[in-house]
């Protein structure tokens, strides 16, 4: 297993009275793609200006290859980073953008900033444009040369502030698959801030996901995905359908869950869940809006029958290509969304159908 370059020990940083980051321990993997993850006001990107020496932490120490930078400002650390805004110098030529950094630090001797230059845009696919300037750019293209101004110092850990966010959709997927290509050829660490998640999830071998300055869970794309620890991580994740209730009925590896509108879930518990439940237990169902289908007919509800099948009322429907997505009234103020695949057949707002979800489907957070 890989050592670990960056350490981050019960970090905490203060502004004034708000509390942007608390009591955050984590580590990322030399020549690993991490990302930090979360709505804005997390603390993901004061967490990324700790890292870089922007900010310095209130509390707690950030390690990086085995020193302490804790108090270290940003030019003595071995990490560079990528802004969102590119942050090119508009009179200066590409060339010189890129040999800034060289040059400011003396890096390199002289005469091998020409070639370490050539050899950053070769990597980025852009050799023709070392005599341009900035304007003379596309976004892509801009994002790009800063790319390579950040790698050409050859940092321990590239830091990437939200590096894709000022570009167009289509622009933005052609920039992931480039990230991911940089990084496999680099072996370099990188870690990202990112507020969306298909970028975290097609880019990264592990994800932190914070909330209100607190880590939520750290985790691969697909434990995060398929195993929430939280109810917080389980909403964020994907488009998912959250209820709160308690355990009713305990028939391993089955339990019965009881809401507050009364509504009666039956979920099929995870081996490693069942430890801590019993009957009266405050528990949180989730749901992926995925994991529904519809009927036309009621069926039977019960461990053995393994479903849960709910009447609805159709309040919407969204026409997503090859889905389709459902606002459904359950209960007096309990509204789920199901996304369903296209038959052919229509389902239409006002219609009555039964909602039919696997008991697998619901799983089960203890409170």
């Amino acid at each position: 297993m890989s050592q670990s370059i960056v350490e981050i020990k019960d970090v905490c940083k203060t502004f004034a009275d708000t509390n942007a980051v608390s009591h955050v321990s984590f580590d990322i993997k030399e020549g690993e793609f991490f990302s930090l993850l979360g709505p804005s006001g997390c603390g993901k990107t004061t967490l990324l200006r700790m890292i870089a020496g922007f900010e310095f932490p209130s509390s707690g120490t950030i390690s990086i290859a085995g020193q302490d930078v804790s108090r270290v400002p940003p030019n003595k650390r071995p990490v560079n980073m990528v802004f969102q805004s590119y942050a090119l110098f508009p009179h200066l030529s590409i060339f010189d953008n890129i040999a800034f950094g060289l040059r400011m630090t003396q890096a390199c001797p002289q005469q091998e900033i020409a070639s370490r230059v050539e050899e950053a845009l070769k990597l980025v696919r852009l050799p023709q444009v070392i005599k341009r300037f900035p304007r003379e750019l596309s976004g892509g293209q801009q994002q790009r040369v800063a790319f390579a101004r950040a790698i050409v110092n050859r940092p321990k850990v590239l830091l990437l502030d939200e590096p894709l966010s000022a570009l167009d959709p289509k622009i933005r997927l052609e920039m992931q698959s480039e990230l991911a290509r940089f990084q496999h050829e680099l072996n370099m660490t990188f870690v990202m801030v990112t507020h969306d998640q298909s970028e975290a999830f097609a880019l990264s071998d592990r994800i932190a996901v914070l909330s209100a300055g607190h880590l939520e869970q750290l985790a691969s794309p697909e434990l995060l995905f398929h195993h929430p620890q939280t109810p917080f991580v389980a909403d964020f994740i994907g488009q998912t359908n959250l209820i709160r209730g308690e355990i009713a009925e305990l028939n391993h590896p089955y339990c019965r869950i009881v809401t507050a509108p009364g509504i009666n879930i039956w979920s099929r518990l995870a081996d490693d869940s069942s430890e801590n439940l019993v009957c009266g237990k405050k528990v949180t169902v989730w749901m992926r809006s995925s994991s529904f289908t519809f009927s036309e007919t009621p069926v039977e509800m019960n461990a053995d029958s393994k479903v849960n099948v709910f009447k609805v009322e159709i309040v919407h429907r969204s026409f997503q290509g090859s889905s389709c997505d459902y606002h459904l009234k359950i209960a007096d103020d309990v509204f789920w969304k199901a996304s369903l695949s296209n038959s052919g057949e229509k389902h239409l707002a006002g219609q009555s159908k039964y909602l039919v979800l696997p008991a697998a489907a619901a799983q089960v957070i203890a409170e």
